[in-house]
Order: C-alpha cells, then sequence, then structure tokens
C-alpha cells in the first residue's frame, strides 16, 4: 500500500494494526501516532542516506550546469539520445539560458551531442546519431570518414566516400531533411529527392573502389570516373513541408514551428508565447487575459466533479508544449477540427497563476485559424530589387498569385544611385511560402512580408 501509494488501502490497515499494537500492549493512542507517521510517509518518502545521495548528485548536477552549461546539456542529451521528448525539453531549456543549440552538419557533427565554438562563445552541435532512423554506428563511420580525410566538398564527394552498406534511403532523407547537408547544398527539398541518385553514385564509387577501376593516379573523390550527381530542378518544398520533414527527422519542430510561418500576423496581433507569458506573470498571482498563437496537437474531453463536461488541449508553439481548458463550446468545436487537420490559431486566453504553482493555467476563450485569419487580413508585401534582370521571372512568379487582397511594392534602381519604388498592385494573394520563393529569387533580406498597421484614434 505504501510502495504503491494506495491512500484507501492505506486507510484500511490502520484498524489492523492499531488492533495488533493493542494486543502486544502498545496503547490506541501512540498506535495511531505511529500511524500517523507511517501514512505521512507514504506520500513520499525515502530513508536519510537515500536523501543524502541524491542531494549530493543534485548538488553536482546544479554545480556543473550553472558553470559548464554548454557541456552539462551535451552529455545529458548524449545519455538520453534516443528519447525525443527528453531531447526536446533539452533544445527548449538550452535556447532560455541564452545558448545556441547548432543544427546537425556532416561536417561538424558527431555521432553524439559536442560542444564548439560559436560567436565568441560555447554552442551545443546536435548529434548525428540523435536523429529518427539513421543510426548510431552509420553516423560513427560518417565522422571518422570526415575527420580523416577531411569535410565533404559536394554531394559528389559524400557519395564517393561513403559506404553504401551503410546508408540506407531513410537515412540520406533523414539527415537531408534536417540540415545535415546544408553547408554542402541547402535547398533540402533538392537533396531529399535526389537520395536514390545519390545512393546510386556511392554504389558505382564503391564498386570502381573495390574493383581498382580508379582515376590515372588512384585514390577518391574527383579521381573516380563518377560522372556528376544530376540534382532534380521541380524539387520544392513549402514551409509546412519543410518543417514537417524536419519534426520527422527531429521528432519535433527543431528550428521553426508552424507558428512562425505567420509571423508577420503575429506581429500585427501582439501574440505572445507562452514561455514570455509564463515569466511575465511570475510576479503576479491572479488572472489576466492575453493573446497566444499554437499548434493544436491533440483534444481530450473530461468530466468535472460536478459533470460539466470540457476539454483538456495540448498546444504548442516555437516556445514549447501546454496544455490549455476549454470549457465553452465554440471554441471547443474549433479546437477538435484544429486538431485534426493540424491547424494553428489565434487564442484569446485566460491565464490564472495560483500560489504554489510555476506555470499559469491557460483556459482558451476562443480561437481563429490562422490560415482563415491571413485570408481576411490585407497584407503587405515590399520587394527590394538590386538586379533587374530577374524582372521576368519575378513577373511570372506574382501573375500567379492574383485574385486576392494583398499589396504588393517593389523598390528598384532607375538610375546611377537613384531608386523608385512602385506599387505592383493590390489584389495579390500573399503568404510566407510566396514570400519564401521571392526571397530565394531576390536574396536573404530583401523581401518583407507584413500586416498593415492598426489605426487608432488621435485627439
Amino acid at each position: 500500500a505504501m510502495g504503491k501509494k494506495i491512500q484507501a488501502e492505506m486507510d484500511a490497515q490502520r484498524s489492523r494494526f492499531v488492533s495488533g499494537a493493542g494486543e502486544r500492549g502498545i496503547p490506541e493512542r501512540k498506535a495511531n501516532e505511529l500511524f500517523d507517521l507511517i501514512d505521512k510517509f507514504a506520500g513520499y518518502g525515502f530513508n536519510k542516506s537515500h536523501a543524502a545521495a541524491y542531494a549530493l548528485v543534485a548538488y553536482h548536477t546544479a554545480w556543473l550546469k550553472a558553470h559548464y552549461p554548454a557541456e552539462f546539456f551535451a552529455a545529458s542529451m548524449s545519455f538520453d539520445m534516443h528519447q525525443t521528448d527528453k531531447l526536446a525539453l533539452f533544445v527548449e531549456d538550452i535556447r532560455r539560458s541564452g545558448l545556441s543549440c547548432l543544427a546537425p552538419d556532416v561536417n561538424a557533427s558527431d555521432a553524439a551531442f559536442s560542444v564548439e565554438e560559436h560567436e565568441g562563445g560555447l554552442a551545443v552541435r546536435y548529434a548525428l546519431g540523435a536523429l529518427k532512423g539513421v543510426g548510431e554506428k552509420a553516423m560513427e563511420f560518417l565522422v571518422n570518414e570526415r575527420k580523416s580525410a577531411g569535410p565533404f566538398a559536394s554531394l559528389e564527394d559524400f557519395a564517393n566516400r561513403i559506404d553504401p552498406k551503410l546508408l540506407n534511403r531513410r537515412q540520406v532523407e533523414s539527415l537531408a531533411a534536417a540540415g545535415g547537408f546544408d553547408a554542402i547544398n541547402p535547398d533540402r527539398a533538392t537533396v531529399h529527392a535526389a537520395t536514390e541518385t545519390i545512393l546510386a553514385h556511392a554504389a558505382s564509387a564503391h564498386e570502381q573502389r573495390t574493383s581498382g577501376q580508379h582515376g590515372l593516379f588512384g585514390g577518391r573523390g574527383e579521381e573516380t570516373n563518377i560522372p556528376p550527381i544530376r540534382l532534380p530542378t521541380d524539387a520544392i518544398w513549402t514551409i509546412a513541408e519543410r518543417m514537417a520533414a524536419e519534426r520527422d527527422a527531429f521528432g519535433f519542430y527543431f528550428s521553426a514551428h508552424p507558428v512562425d510561418t505567420q509571423r508577420h500576423l503575429l506581429a500585427a496581433h501582439k501574440v505572445k508565447s507562452f514561455a514570455d507569458l509564463a515569466q511575465v506573470e511570475m510576479a503576479s498571482e491572479g488572472r489576466s487575459s492575453a493573446t497566444m498563437a499554437g499548434l493544436v496537437e491533440d483534444v481530450r474531453w473530461r468530466t468535472s466533479a460536478k459533470g460539466r463536461r470540457y476539454m483538456m488541449a495540448t498546444i504548442s508553439d516555437a516556445s514549447g508544449q501546454y496544455v490549455a481548458t476549454v470549457f465553452d463550446d465554440e471554441p471547443s468545436a474549433e479546437l477538435e477540427q484544429a486538431a485534426k487537420s493540424g491547424t494553428c490559431g489565434l487564442m484569446t486566453v485566460e491565464l490564472d497563476r495560483r500560489p504554489g504553482e510555476e506555470m499559469p493555467r491557460v483556459t482558451v476563450k476562443r480561437f481563429q485559424s490562422l490560415d482563415g485569419l491571413a485570408r481576411r487580413t490585407r497584407l503587405q508585401l515590399h520587394l527590394t530589387i538590386s538586379d533587374t534582370a530577374v524582372l521576368p521571372v519575378l513577373t511570372n512568379e506574382l501573375h500567379g498569385v492574383r485574385g486576392g487582397n494583398g499589396i504588393v511594392r517593389a523598390t528598384l534602381p532607375i538610375s546611377a544611385g537613384r531608386t523608385a519604388t512602385i506599387l505592383l498592385g493590390k489584389d495579390f494573394a500573399l503568404d510566407a511560402d510566396l514570400a519564401m520563393r521571392l526571397e530565394h529569387l531576390l536574396g536573404e533580406g530583401r523581401v518583407e512580408l507584413s500586416a498593415p498597421p492598426k489605426l487608432a484614434l488621435v485627439g
């Protein structure tokens, strides 16, 4: 009864204990006092030597985390390398601590988590072996090959040097989806689609090496008689597809979250993350209202002690996962539908911080689909064009997204040292995917998607 913490069984044992004690000459009052101590210990307790050992381990752990945080996280994550839920929590904790968790990279990562210099400090580099479905042994071989013969210079170089018996399609796809080849080729969709070609190339190179059919001077890499890898030209991922592929590889959203695709809307509505609100609310107790956004991952119906039916929704944003309560019928129905379709939404919530509780309780009062909100919001897109040679391609791209209510403006050169800003139209269907495609065309930082500022009355 104590080990399982079964209170009903403990209550049933009291009379038996008191009766047995009385048979041995112990007064009933004393027997009840003794049982009260046993009952209290059954709540949660262990002996002093056990407590002392735990305290020492806790002290050592806290000291290491405080003074060597990057090394602490790398060691802890390597220990729990195959527990996706724990890795997700560690990544959140790393970022809350002000450190960087760098993405996996075939030219920088080890099979386990590691520490490296980054922007004047230390950062944790994500382990290749922690990706889903890749296998530690295969990643150890890959890392050993890189360390012995140098970084992989290209996809061809990678294919020429790997052992095709140790890598299969699932492993290469997982590496591509996680960004493992970004340093070689940042187009993840293209690399992912070229997996079979890469493996066929690797098999041909391996066959030449083992049969002695090397180039003129022998060796590996560019000296083999293998043609360059032909990459597909039509492989394109939307932002949602890129994040879904990344989640399949990591087991969680690593570099971005689906709500981030509508960051222009979030900024316009002054949305706060759960972590931000939890920190703001730390100093006060009571209830307050806020605007949040999140992906509805799961919903479950519950019945209160008074017989009232309510919903418990598991929601996530870029700062992590939390559980919200929903009592009203309309938002309950909308969250249930959002959970089925994997939809992100804007939520009006009530936060309730109670004494002794670290995190505020969240109650959803209103839910709006972010996609629906985006369609109703008149977005603005501003393009900065440095080379007018891209105009024909840009025209074709914009021609295919007519039929909305978005505004597009472009700033472009008209003569030496002079630019002009032109209104291209007010009927474009704008979204984050279009902005990403145009940024790929024009260059990083040259595309700005935003929601128009809200008008305010002034007196």
